[in-house]
């Protein structure tokens, strides 16, 4: 069990693309979350 550690950080470290994994994807949903985050924080920081 031990052997197989050095081989999956090697793997992880030089980036290990999975097809499942669409950068278009991802990058939307980044975007979208924070864009929320940023209508949520606007509607709580309203000056009355």
């Amino acid at each position: 069990m031990t052997a197989n550690i050095p081989a999956a950080l090697t793997q992880l470290a030089e980036g290990g693309n999975h097809e499942s994994l669409s950068p278009y994807l991802t990058g939307g949903g980044a975007l979208f979350i924070l864009l929320l985050l940023l209508w949520i924080t606007t509607r709580f920081n309203r000056d009355r």
